[in-house]
């Protein structure tokens, strides 16, 4: 897990609107960020950081809210671009490793494995389904972050939580949109 860390940490970005924080990850040489659709809709003014700690804003290039995805452009960007790798073909108990942003946490991980698959969740912005249910823990603030396998592939993006106390604590159940469709979008539980 710390060679996986090591190796996609680059490519990981915290994503503040206003006082929220959420995370991303660059999936291309042009510095295209994918995110949760929830995390910057509606948002007047987004703000990247970078692994370096360049800080430049970013604009919404794109908008899938059917699936809570969004890609994000940055203004600028840092000297050295890394994307991260993504693949699809998640399988119940592949090992999973969930980096992000949980609670203003920076560049935190998690790992579990992959709980289930084609999972449905109840969302406030709706219905979500298609989802990769996991178990590493995430909490809000990981939106937009990346849910690696165990090479450090992307294969999916953190969106949801399952959340019944209402209270946005992890209870176990993580819900990630498969890259497949996060891509092929560009354009349960509580959002976080």
């Amino acid at each position: 897990m710390a060679a996986i860390y090591q190796r996609v940490r680059p490519s990981v970005v915290v994503i503040s609107v206003g006082d929220k924080l959420g995370s991303g990850v660059i999936v291309s040489r042009d510095g295209t960020i994918v995110t949760a659709n929830h995390v910057v809709a509606g948002a007047s003014e987004i703000n990247v950081v970078f692994f370096d700690g360049t800080e430049v804003r970013a604009s919404v290039a794109s908008a899938d809210p059917k699936h809570d995805i969004a890609t994000l452009a940055p203004a600028a960007l840092p000297s050295v671009v890394v994307p991260t790798p993504v693949g699809s073909g998640a399988a119940i108990g592949t090992p999973v490793v969930a980096i992000g942003n949980p609670l203003g946490l920076e560049d935190s991980v998690s790992a579990g494995v992959v709980s289930g698959l084609d999972r449905t969740a109840q969302t406030t912005n709706g219905t979500l389904s298609g989802l990769i249910q996991f178990d590493a823990a995430v909490n809000p603030g990981s939106s937009g972050g990346p849910l690696l396998n165990d090479r450090g592939i992307v294969i999916g993006i953190v969106v949801s939580i399952a959340d019944p106390g209402h209270d946005d604590a992890f209870a176990g159940v993580g819900f990630a949109v498969p890259i497949s469709t996060a891509l092929g979008g560009r354009g349960g539980g509580p959002q976080i």
